[in-house]
């Protein structure tokens, strides 16, 4: 699994997680909600200032949010649930 893909696993899960839609994410990280979905699908990858605009609205921390990513790789990605 690529980074990318992992990234996106993670993302969605907790998006859902704070009930939150794509929508509503883009809103409060000041994204564009079809960056999202593209970052929901792995088909981009996150800079340095997307993590940071997006942990704040996911509830997380930056570094629990690339921490779940790792996690995610070094599971391969057969759990989609981001710890």
């Amino acid at each position: 699994m690529a980074p990318e893909q992992a990234f996106g696993i993670v993302l969605r899960d907790l998006r859902r997680r704070r009930s939150l839609s794509q929508e509503a994410l883009a809103q409060e990280s000041e994204l564009d909600r079809t960056f999202i979905s593209l970052l929901e699908r792995g088909l981009r990858q996150p800079s340095l200032t997307t993590i940071l605009q997006l942990a704040g609205p996911l509830g997380v921390r930056p570094e629990q949010l690339v921490g779940d990513v790792v996690a995610v790789l070094s599971r391969g990605g057969m759990d989609h649930e981001a710890s």
